[in-house]
């Protein structure tokens, strides 16, 4: 989908600003239905958004840190899908950390801006789930703090062995 199919039969958007002189004036109009609802690639069948907590396990001040912080996300979100602690490196992650998953916008935004204001020394990972979990753990993600290089070859599709035979064959016949 263009970023302007929304757009095509529109009146143009007015060029004049709003009485602070730095503001775009906007007409008024519906709310986005991206505030109730993920947009697509997004798949919320089972969760929208992905939220890893990182820390340093061997750095005792980020480790007391993130415990903190877990704690507290828990007690502060309990509707959220909050995983175990982890104290070493887990799948693709090559740090410690604990993932929260949310499952609406209102859910996601809310955790992204309690984040901001108390990840401290942590830093985290933000994707969506799109059914690609290479493409959400790459090109979609968004980082808050130090990014992290992930171990992401082992989240790439792996080719199925019938695929593979159909390959050999194809390729035997047109010789």
């Amino acid at each position: 989908m263009s970023l302007n199919a929304t757009a095509e039969h529109l009146e143009p958007l007015p060029t004049t600003f709003n009485a602070d002189g730095k503001s775009l004036y906007n007409p008024p109009g519906p709310k986005s239905a991206t505030y109730n609802e993920f947009p697509q690639p997004i798949d919320s069948s089972n969760n929208g958004f992905d939220f890893h907590i990182y820390y340093i396990q061997t750095a005792p001040s980020q480790l007391e840190h993130a415990r903190k912080l877990h704690e507290r996300i828990r007690r502060e979100f309990p509707e959220l899908r909050i995983y175990r602690f982890w104290e070493k490196p887990v799948g693709p992650h090559p740090v410690a950390m604990f993932e929260i998953n949310t499952f609406n916008p209102h859910q996601t935004g809310a955790l992204f801006s309690f984040l901001v204001v108390n990840r401290g020394p942590c830093s985290v990972l933000i994707h969506p789930n799109t059914n690609d979990a290479f493409r959400d753990h790459t090109e979609l993600a968004t980082w808050m703090g130090k990014p992290w290089p992930l171990y992401v070859d082992m989240l790439k599709p792996e080719p199925r062995f019938g695929d593979a035979v159909n390959d050999l064959k194809n390729a035997v016949n047109s010789t």
